[in-house]
C-alpha cells in the first residue's frame, strides 16, 4: 500500500499538504483496522472547488478509457456543477489505485478534513473487495454514455452504492482517533 498526498493548482499551500500528509498516514493505519478489505495504493489530491471537476473528470476518463471529446466536455460540464456541494470523491484507477479528490475549500479545519478523509478512504477500501471495482468502473462507463448497463443494472448499481455511502457514513466516527477533535464537527 503506498500513500501519497499532492496538491493540484494550489499555490501557497506545502503547510496544508504536510498537515494532509500526516492526517492521512494516521487516517490509514485507523481505517485499514476498522473496515473489512484491503488497502489499495492512494493517491490524496488536494484541490479547490474550481479545480475539483479537472481532477476527477480526468481520472474517469483515464479508468473509463473515453477518448470522445463530445462525451468529456458534457461530463466536465456536469461535474462543474456537482463540484460546489463535494466535499471529497475516490475514483477507482486503471492500474488498481484509487484516486481521493479532496476540496479543500469545504473544509475550514482539521476536524472536517479527517471526517471527509475518513469518508474516502473507507470508500477506497470497499473497492479491494470483490466485484467492487468492475461494477464501479461499469457504472462510471453508463455515466459517461461509453457502455449503457440494462435497468435491473442500474439499479443493482444504485442499491449497492447506497449501502456503500451508508457504511463510509457510519465508519465517520474513525476521525476522533485522528483529529480528537473531530467529535464537536
Amino acid at each position: 500500500m503506498k500513500l501519497t498526498v499532492t496538491t493540484h493548482k494550489l499555490p501557497g499551500y506545502r503547510a496544508t499538504q504536510k498537515t494532509a500528509q500526516r492526517l492521512a498516514e494516521e487516517a490509514v493505519r485507523v481505517v485499514e483496522r476498522a473496515v473489512a478489505g484491503r488497502m489499495p495504493d492512494v493517491q490524496v489530491v488536494l484541490t479547490s472547488e474550481r479545480h475539483l471537476a479537472d481532477v476527477t473528470t480526468a481520472a474517469e476518463f483515464a479508468t473509463a478509457h473515453c477518448t470522445d471529446r463530445r462525451v468529456q466536455a458534457r461530463a466536465l460540464r456536469s461535474a462543474k456543477r456537482e463540484a460546489r456541494d463535494t466535499a471529497g470523491r475516490s475514483i477507482p484507477l486503471a492500474d488498481g489505485g484509487v484516486l481521493v479528490v479532496i476540496n479543500v475549500d469545504q473544509h475550514p479545519n482539521e476536524a472536517t478534513f479527517a471526517i471527509t478523509l475518513v469518508h474516502e478512504l473507507v470508500h477506497a477500501m470497499q473497492t479491494s473487495r470483490k466485484d467492487v471495482r468492475e461494477r464501479l468502473i461499469a457504472g462510471i462507463r453508463n455515466n459517461l454514455g461509453i457502455e449503457r448497463m440494462s435497468r435491473r443494472q442500474c439499479r443493482e448499481y444504485d442499491r449497492c452504492l447506497e449501502q456503500e455511502e451508508r457504511e463510509a457514513y457510519g465508519a465517520e466516527h474513525l476521525a476522533r482517533r485522528v483529529v480528537p477533535s473531530a467529535a464537536a464537527a
